[in-house]
């Protein structure tokens, strides 16, 4: 089996003590020498700054190559944009760009009077600056604001004649998933690289609610395989093994680049990457 290049999500600190996790997520895997970390955006913009403060720490301290995410939610063109050059003057050339989440409470996203009204309108913007790389979200179930399969990879192709340069996907549970949608995005002209992102379940009970909300399909034998895997107290074990399936799966396939949506939480995430053969890398520094 192939070995696959790997990158990391994880989210700004909201606390003393989730900066402490934070950080203690970055040294667990930092050692795999991913692609790219990038860091999220809370939902209504409401992490902006707390996001650009991880960036640049990150940045700085870590030695990885960090993508911020930036999003249309809440902000002026103008505003959004010298996030952007903020960015780009710290070092920080690689965004995921993203319509984002309304803020809680709102509903639909309803664009800012002198903002971004689409992904579509965020990404040329900042790929007619050619300062940076450009990732952007790819959905191969349906999104809930979308009216149907179609209008996602229709959507997507937009976003990559927009001037993305990947897409990396959100979390879904069962290998031809993804396989069923990069089929209709290659159908579609889309010959940018799709990368899975990939969840390890850390709590099925949370994952769930997740997934019921962003319309990720639930098969139902993970109900069952995690009530009696909870019973026998072996579900940090189940977790390890479903990732590791999945991924396998993925890479037999023909899949290159795997993400991970760590949750700031490391271990299950390291473990994954070890079965699948990416092992740490040690750095000049820690032999000298």
């Amino acid at each position: 089996m192939t070995t696959p290049r790997i990158s990391f999500e994880f989210f700004p600190p909201k606390s003393l003590e989730a900066s402490f996790r934070l950080w203690d997520t970055v040294q667990t895997l930092a050692p795999l020498d991913p692609r790219f970390v990038s860091v999220t955006y809370g939902a209504g913009g409401t992490t902006r700054e707390l996001t650009r403060e991880a960036v640049g720490t990150l940045h700085n301290s870590s030695g990885l190559n960090v993508a911020a995410h930036l999003t249309c939610v809440e902000a002026t063109r103008t505003e959004t944009l010298e996030i952007a050059d903020s960015f780009a003057a710290a070092g920080v050339n690689e965004i995921v760009a993203l319509r984002g989440d309304p803020p809680k409470g709102a509903g639909r996203f309803t664009p800012h009077p002198e903002g971004f009204a689409s992904s579509c309108e965020l990404i040329e913007a900042l790929a007619e600056t050619g300062k940076f790389t450009i990732r952007v979200g790819a959905y191969p179930e349906k999104h809930p604001d979308a009216a149907d399969q179609k209008a996602d990879v229709e959507w997507l192709k937009r976003k990559i004649d927009a001037g993305a340069d990947e897409a990396i996907t959100q979390f879904f549970f069962e290998p031809e998933t993804f396989f069923r949608f990069r089929d209709a995005c290659e159908k579609a002209g889309i010959d940018a690289p799709i990368i899975p992102g990939i969840l390890p379940i850390e709590n099925w009970t949370g994952v769930r609610k997740f997934a019921t909300a962003c319309g990720t399909q639930i098969p139902a034998w993970l109900d069952d395989t995690f009530a009696k895997a909870k019973r026998d107290g072996r579900e940090d074990l189940l977790a390890t093994a479903l990732a590791t399936e999945l991924c396998s799966e993925l890479i037999e396939g023909g899949v290159e680049d795997l993400h991970f949506y760590t949750l700031n939480r490391p271990e299950l995430t390291r473990d994954v990457c070890h079965a699948l053969g990416v092992t740490p890398k040690v750095a000049l520094r820690d032999v000298a």
